[in-house]
């Protein structure tokens, strides 16, 4: 209970933070990356690719049409959101670990004028830099096959941010917790992979039992999937602004809770 009430109290607390510092954190990963791009993007990558061969080529051959159009035309859009997700996913959880448990990177960041405020923050930014990343990247990839349908989709970025940002926060919550490698299986199965399974990208959520259609809108995967979707296809409507209103609200309303559990799992 006195954990808990610790905890509550430095939620209500306003946090650490000096952008110019957290800009630091995140260049100094951004440097790392650098050397690594090569081998980072084709993990990435390759995987909604194989996906998009499979599903859209392969299987959709022998789908019909849904909701209109040719099934690859209905999943590619998709995988622009799933391959942001997992990039961050994976950013936030082995690689995040790594250099909390490991590394002792924050450690040494936090001996300098860094407070752990803007090191998780720089973190959070990191990781949403990787998923508009990737997810870019796979929007060249459709274009490049000749799916992407209107100039809408340069707008694309906006869904990505949102959602890497959200995943990022989720993720560093699981990372906090987490007391070695083998846990982010857990996360994956259990977290990411359904969302993966059930949030548009392969199959209508309407398609779903009604008992349980209400499970995709909890998602943020899903909203960016139907955003995303629509910009790609020019088939965006105003009235769906609310999906962007709702990502923006999971990352306001949870962006707090890494800051502090991080900062707790290291004191600890």
């Amino acid at each position: 209970m006195d954990k808990f009430r610790r905890f509550i109290k430095e939620m209500a607390t306003w946090p650490d933070l000096s952008w110019p510092l957290v800009f630091r954190v995140f260049r100094r990963n951004l440097k790392v990356f650098r050397k690594t791009w090569k081998a980072n993007i084709m993990f990435n990558f390759l995987e909604p690719v194989l996906y998009l061969w499979a599903m859209g080529f392969g299987l959709g051959i022998y789908v019909d049409r849904i909701q209109g159009l040719p099934y690859i035309n209905f999943l590619a859009p998709g995988l622009v959101a799933s391959s942001a997700m997992f990039a961050t996913a994976y950013e936030m959880t082995y690689d995040s670990f790594t250099r909390m448990s490991f590394q002792k990177t924050f450690h040494a960041m936090v001996a300098t004028p860094v407070s752990m405020d803007d090191v998780v923050m720089g973190e959070m930014i990191y990781g949403t830099f990787k998923g508009v990343l990737y997810g870019m990247v796979f929007l060249l990839v459709n274009y490049l096959f000749g799916l992407v349908k209107s100039p809408l989709a340069l707008l694309v970025p906006i869904p990505l941010i949102l959602m890497a940002l959200t995943f990022s926060i989720l993720s560093l919550i699981w990372t906090s917790v987490a007391p070695n490698y083998d846990a982010f299986g857990y996360f994956f199965t259990i977290v990411i992979s359904p969302m993966f399974l059930f949030s548009g990208i392969f199959f209508p959520v309407e398609s779903l039992p009604t008992a349980v259609q209400f499970l995709p809108w909890l998602t943020p995967l899903y909203h960016a999937v139907v955003v995303i979707r629509g910009l790609v296809l020019g088939s965006f409507h105003l009235s769906e602004l609310w999906h962007l209103g709702l990502l923006a609200a999971y990352a306001i309303l949870l962006i707090r809770v890494p800051l502090v559990m991080v900062k707790n799992r290291l004191i600890q």
